[in-house]
């Protein structure tokens, strides 16, 4: 059976002005290999409609799972939730289990449920909740997109409440070697080991350390055994 895929769409204008560092896209990828399921594609888009529109059609046709962070708050650049409401043709519009989860959330913090905070119920028709046990404000899923808010340990935490609901693969395991040769020395073996392995997938990853060049070899796939046999001829590179 071939592995799940997914793709990462994060969302927001202080990702790519550098104000902000994303963390959440290799916290997924993590997670995601731990299920075996294959992070494919990550796109870094600005608070733009049509362009996360675009996006989430284009990667929800691609691949097995979208995963969105950022743009889910209270303030008038928080436009995901319409964005997506958009792109799979439905309403949106404030739901009674999402408000009376942030009315609970707010109430108890002494807080007003004002006008802004109200806009984080609105979710698109069909969509499921996703829980926020840290800030209350609930993310969703609908199809294959899940869409979640931006601030780190919120994501962490939604991420943490939609994997078990979803069906993983084959456990991706991996092997390193560490090669003291540069790889424009190791390209052409490496390359024929790949040709002859195509179910793997083979990355070199090279390093300066202490003025000497050298390569970090990495073989990643489903199958044990095959990774073995790729690595013996792998290995066999460092004393060529």
């Amino acid at each position: 059976m071939t592995n799940p895929t997914a793709a990462m769409l994060v969302i927001g204008d202080e990702i790519l002005s550098g104000r902000t560092l994303d963390t959440n896209t290799q916290h997924l990828a993590t997670r995601l290999t731990q299920m075996g399921i294959r992070m494919a594609e990550v796109r870094v888009v600005p608070d733009v409609h049509e362009v996360i529109v675009d996006a989430v059609n284009t990667l929800r046709a691609a691949y097995t799972h979208v995963f969105t962070s950022g743009g889910i708050g209270p303030t008038h650049d928080d436009i995901t939730a319409d964005c997506i409401a958009a792109a799979f043709g439905v309403k949106i519009g404030i739901r009674d289990d999402a408000r009376a989860i942030l009315r609970a959330h707010y109430d108890r913090s002494g807080l007003e449920f004002n006008a802004a905070r109200q806009r984080m119920a609105r979710i698109p028709d069909g969509a499921t909740l996703i829980d926020n046990p840290i800030s209350a404000a609930p993310g969703f899923t609908i199809g294959n997109v899940h869409v979640m808010a931006g601030v780190p340990d919120v994501f962490h935490a939604m991420v943490a409440g939609v994997l078990p609901t979803i069906t993983g693969g084959a456990p991706l395991r991996s092997q390193t070697l560490r090669v003291m040769r540069g790889e424009g020395e190791v390209a052409a073996p490496l390359g024929a080991i790949a040709a002859d392995f195509p179910e793997l997938s083979i990355g070199s990853y090279p390093f300066q350390h202490n003025g000497a060049y050298g390569t970090n070899i990495v073989v990643r796939g489903t199958d044990g055994g095959m990774i073995d046999r790729a690595m013996i001829r792998v290995a066999a590179l460092a004393g060529q």
